[in-house]
């Protein structure tokens, strides 16, 4: 018989790129091969300065290129369709006949960005509430935050509007990869992730250009939309070993993927910890979002796919607080003049946490703000003496990050909606046991946990 086809999934992420290979088999798909390389793309912000957030394009698609390069050859020559998906709200912009050159590598045909900008992250800071609030109110159930897409053009428009002339196309970072694999002469986007940059009305399924237009927004730069799950294109190029023709799905958001990969019943709640954390129940079919948000409200509604949409509390803090704890205590270990590296520290805060099973401390991680709280930061209290250990800490810092989703979405809401059970995702779920009692702690409902490359798997999927 002849060998099975393959799909494959890919997923950019924050920190890192992870790859699926999907397969049919008797019982359904099963992930056949999957592989993960850290992207190390954040760099500094020259416009922005310490408030910006960006990442280096060209050590993203390096590190996609090497997690394609690892994977098994024939099994990349078996490949049918291609899923991907990656961080919302971010924005990079590109020129459209230029926005790649295609090498011979050792695994055959790949591409290296050319004339592309840096990635504006969605954890990127530079829109202040009061820039935010001189921007025409959009039209559009999800408010405007700083990160958004089109929040961060608005920023370029009027801080450094020579930037803009650089550039005749924009979108996601996972759009420009579909774009580049397919030779969009315009870059096609799904209404998940258009949705994530603002000014975009779901119901309509189509950007707020009216508005935009008053106050001269450059709206060439916006992608076409198009439905979640439908086909973007074919590769127009073998790539990696796989086969040129090869049709491309538009890209999806990674928290729709990760949810699309474990969410079988609509009485399951999903619980993503990564770089960012989310928790979520599906609304029932049908159900449409208010006409406009409620910005004081700490839950959105995300499109998911077929129409359908999911109630989210979507945190800004997650495993990204516990990198920056790690990084705290390497900065300290530095200056008392020793060398540790952040990789075993972790090991040793987690294997501390463990070993204390409760701890008094009260850790509010918001250290990043919320969405729907922006001047609300981070803090520490019910100190005792006796409580200060690494472990006592960091027992109290996994707790904080848990108990701080639950306020946002709340267990009484969870039993209304009918949730019998919670499917945990997201690589830092997957790696830290000490995050996952706290969730079963916090939560009176059975957890079942999924796998570290969730989004990339549920992009396979999705194809």
């Amino acid at each position: 018989s002849p060998e099975p086809t393959c799909a494959l999934g890919i997923d950019l992420g924050t920190t890192s790129v992870k790859a699926a290979l999907v397969t049919g088999t008797e019982r359904g798909l099963a992930l056949a091969q999957s592989c993960s390389r850290e992207t190390q793309a954040h760099t500094d912000s020259l416009e922005a300065g310490p408030q910006g957030m960006e990442q280096n394009v060209q050590r993203i698609i390096r590190a996609l290129n090497e997690c394609l390069a690892a994977l098994p050859q024939q099994q990349l020559q078996r490949v049918t369709h291609i899923g991907i998906s990656g961080q919302m709200h971010g924005v990079v912009f590109w020129k459209s006949a230029k926005g790649c050159k295609w090498t011979e590598c050792g695994t055959g045909p790949a591409f290296e960005p050319q004339d592309v900008s840096h990635l504006v992250t969605w954890q990127d800071g530079r829109c202040s509430p009061t820039f935010l609030s001189s921007l025409p109110l959009p039209q559009s159930h999800v408010s405007l935050a700083t990160g958004f897409g089109c929040a961060t053009v608005y920023w370029y428009l009027k801080k450094s509007p020579d930037f803009l002339k650089a550039y005749d196309a924009a979108g996601t970072i996972q759009d420009y990869v579909v774009a580049m694999l397919c030779d969009l002469k315009k870059p096609l986007m799904s209404v998940q992730n258009a949705a994530s940059w603002g000014y975009f009305n779901s119901r309509s399924k189509s950007w707020n250009t009216d508005i935009l237009k008053k106050s001269g927004f450059p709206v060439h730069l916006l992608p076409e939309v198009g439905d979640p799950g439908s086909i973007a294109g074919r590769t127009t190029c073998a790539w990696h070993g796989i086969p040129k023709g090869v049709k491309v799905g538009i890209a999806l958001g990674d928290f729709q993927c990760s949810v699309y990969s474990c969410l079988t019943e609509r009485t399951d709640a999903v619980l993503n910890i990564s770089t960012s954390a989310q928790l979520t129940i599906s609304m029932p079919p049908g159900f449409q979002p208010p006409e406009t948000p409620d910005p004081s409200s700490a839950v959105t509604y995300f499109p998911y796919f077929s129409g359908d949409y999911l109630a989210v509390a979507a945190s800004l803090n997650g495993g990204n607080v516990l990198a920056t704890f790690v990084g705290m205590v390497a900065q300290w270990t530095q200056e008392l003049g020793l060398q540790v590296q952040e990789s075993a520290i972790y090991t040793r805060i987690i294997q501390a946490a463990l070993a204390q099973n409760h701890s008094k401390l009260s850790v509010h991680p918001t250290v990043f703000g919320e969405r729907h709280i922006p001047e609300q930061l981070g803090s520490v209290t019910n100190i005792a003496a006796s409580e200060l250990s690494l472990g006592h800490v960091t027992r109290a810092l996994c707790r904080g990050i848990v108990q701080n989703l639950c306020s946002m979405l709340p267990v009484q809401r969870l039993r209304d909606a009918g949730v019998g059970r919670i499917l945990g995702s997201g690589s830092a779920l997957a790696r830290n046991e000490v995050l996952r009692q706290e969730v079963e702690r916090t939560f009176p409902f059975p957890v079942v946990y999924g796998k570290d490359v969730d989004a990339a798997l549920g992009a396979a999927m999705v194809m």
